[in-house]
């Protein structure tokens, strides 16, 4: 069955609630207006504890009678689970601080989550403080379900030292194109200075894809999401041509076929890895890194490339109670004043424009983020539709079969996959 995935999703949840008694949900309408204590849960990323644990000692510095409590989200095999599970048993969080976009249909299916546009002035909210990028994060429905908070534009992230060793140039990498990509991997790999001269996870998670195909997805036709309109995206020349791409490096063995228990780049046995910046916390003491746009075909620019986004939204979550204080503390979260503080203390890029205006002495002092801010105004969301995470698991069992492992062509996977997601998409 294709829904497996969301299926499985739905299993866990109801099986966890079963183990203790769900929660009433509590009056929309009460809540609407309720002030008082709240519990906002972050994720386990070391640098956003520290901003998140300031930013409520800041906040219940102010609001003794609204205080937040703050945790880290419950742990399961992934957060969505976890999250899925919570929204049955009635005990999510008010805030979470790490929603997936491809897992908000999902939430909202189960009728977990709040719609922003329900508080005063809150759809002017999202749309102001994220700008044209807003209407990737509306859902179906027209509302927006989600506030998108951070993003980790992926890039292709080198080690110089790798570089120099293979005899590469470490400040003017050739990497642009497939063909100098491809190039400059093998003169890696043959020369020793790395087992790997990329490697990123071979594995069949649904959420792989956005480290390997959707980034070169996107770069290679121009900003294109996997799905519009219903109708599936990529089972183009686009496609195609990014799919034999990676096809060469796996085949060659640029890439390994075994997954890596780490980080690669960071154990020195990769002269690369594909990241956003919250990857750059790894390096940076430890590795001489530089950091370029993903490759295409014929090659781009960074002002002409763009890239996967690897947002994280906060969410309102259904069974929050007081959800007047979670919108003011939402807000005051994700103000200016905030978001300068989480850029600092994390290096992960704040959904706003203007990103190197805003934060200019940031940069300044960090230039090495400069191409990172400057990726983050050229990102594409995953679709947010109904399905979400049953159509990537559909896309990554074609991937790794063909891509990864060769047991069919790229181009045959990539047609039953867009065929595979629009029975998807028709089901639901």
């Amino acid at each position: 069955m294709l829904r497996k995935t969301g299926a499985a999703l739905l299993a866990l949840a109801l099986a966890g609630a079963s183990a203790g008694c769900a929660r009433t949900a509590p009056d929309s309408a009460k809540a609407a207006s309720a002030r008082g204590p709240i519990t906002v849960w972050l994720s386990n990323n070391a640098q956003e504890v520290v901003w998140g644990e300031k930013m409520v000692a800041e906040w219940n510095k102010a609001h003794p009678k609204e205080r937040i409590k703050a945790q880290q989200i419950p742990a399961g095999k992934t957060s969505e689970e976890a999250l899925s599970a919570s929204i049955i048993a009635g005990n999510s969080a008010c805030l979470v601080f790490n929603a997936s976009p491809a897992s908000v249909p999902q939430f909202q299916k189960q009728a977990g989550l709040v719609p922003l546009d329900d508080f005063p002035g809150g759809e002017r909210y999202v749309t102001s403080r994220t700008g044209e990028r807003a209407a990737q994060y509306r859902s179906e429905d027209g509302k927006f379900y989600q506030l998108p908070w951070k993003s980790n534009p992926v890039m292709i992230l080198y080690n110089k030292k790798h570089f120099k060793k293979a005899g590469l140039d470490p400040e003017h990498p050739k990497l642009s194109t497939y063909k100098d990509f491809l190039d400059s991997s093998r003169k890696i790999v043959r020369s020793g200075a790395a087992k790997a001269a990329i490697w990123p996870a071979p594995s069949s998670e649904f959420f792989q894809s956005w480290f390997d195909f959707y980034p070169s997805f996107i770069a290679e036709s121009d900003g294109k999401q996997l799905v519009k309109d219903g109708k599936p995206q990529f089972d183009t020349p686009a496609g195609r041509r990014v799919a034999n791409f990676w096809r060469t490096v796996y085949r060659e063995k640029l890439a390994p076929q075994e997954a890596f228990p780490g980080d690669a780049m960071a154990a020195g046995k990769s002269a690369m890895t594909i990241a956003g910046p919250w990857a750059v916390a790894a390096y940076k003491d430890s590795i001489d890194w530089g950091v370029v746009p993903v490759p295409t075909s014929e090659g781009r620019s960074l002002k002409e490339t763009s890239t996967f986004s690897d947002e994280k939204s906060v969410s309102m979550f259904s069974a929050c109670r007081n959800r007047a204080t979670a919108w003011d503390v939402l807000k005051f979260a994700t103000s200016k004043k905030q978001d300068g503080a989480f850029l600092k203390d994390t290096g992960q890029m704040p959904m706003r424009p203007d990103l190197l205006d805003e934060y200019r002495s940031y940069f300044e002092k960090n230039p090495g983020y400069k191409k990172y801010a400057e990726q983050a105004d050229r990102t594409v969301e995953v679709p947010s539709v109904a399905g979400s995470i049953d159509m990537w698991q559909a896309l990554r069992d074609r991937w790794t079969a063909s891509v990864v492992f060769g047991r069919e062509r790229p181009e045959g996977a990539l047609r039953d996959a867009s065929r595979d997601i629009s029975t998807i998409l028709d089901e639901y």
